[in-house]
């Protein structure tokens, strides 16, 4: 299976999305990384850009895509079976329920979409109860979107935040390219 795998901005999720792409690889796919062009440069507390963007290509054995130009061609040349963003931001939630094309991800998203094929969302966001929330509605009742499973992450502290459990990345993916709906579990 060749699958595309987006990263954007929720930088605290990096390596638990690191995790779930070393299983993709480990699992025979052949997976091209893509990120955002903030993903894609910008330092953070939880890791410096170059780090990461090291990690990804070492973990896929391929360079990142990361410009609108570079992104353009997936639909056109059918190069994934698959695209998935995980880590998914609100901002590019709400870009993909839109219809906004402004990055390199929501490009490859949109371009991989003309061919009908599977694109599956693992959401990270703080406002996913709140500002988010009509974007992941809207999503999810667009053909061809996937939702890996998601929760609350800290209901104490963020009330309005969630995330996807990163240890069904794998089987999403699995289940979205044979057209399985998966049961969102919320709680």
């Amino acid at each position: 299976m060749k699958i595309g795998y987006c990263f954007t901005g929720s930088y605290c999720t990096f390596k638990k999305s690191l995790k779930a792409l070393r299983e993709l690889v480990d699992a025979g796919y052949e997976v091209t990384p893509i990120m955002s062009e903030n993903a894609y440069s910008t330092d953070t507390r939880f890791g410096t850009a170059e780090h990461f963007r090291k990690e990804i290509e070492t973990i896929c054995g391929k360079k990142i895509i990361h410009t609108i130009n570079e992104a353009e061609p997936i639909g056109p040349k059918k190069l994934f079976d698959v695209i998935c963003v995980i880590p998914c931001t609100g901002n590019t939630l709400a870009k993909l329920a839109a219809g906004i094309t402004d990055t390199a991800v929501t490009m490859a998203v949109k371009s991989h979409l003309r061919n009908s094929r599977p694109a599956v969302i693992g959401v990270s966001t703080n406002d996913a109860l709140g500002g988010a929330a009509k974007n992941i509605g809207a999503l999810m009742n667009y053909k061809n979107y996937y939702f890996v499973p998601f929760t609350m992450d800290d209901c104490k502290n963020k009330p309005k935040s969630m995330v996807c459990d990163f240890t069904a990345v794998k089987r999403t993916i699995d289940d979205a390219v044979n057209g399985i709906e998966q049961e969102q579990k919320i709680f």
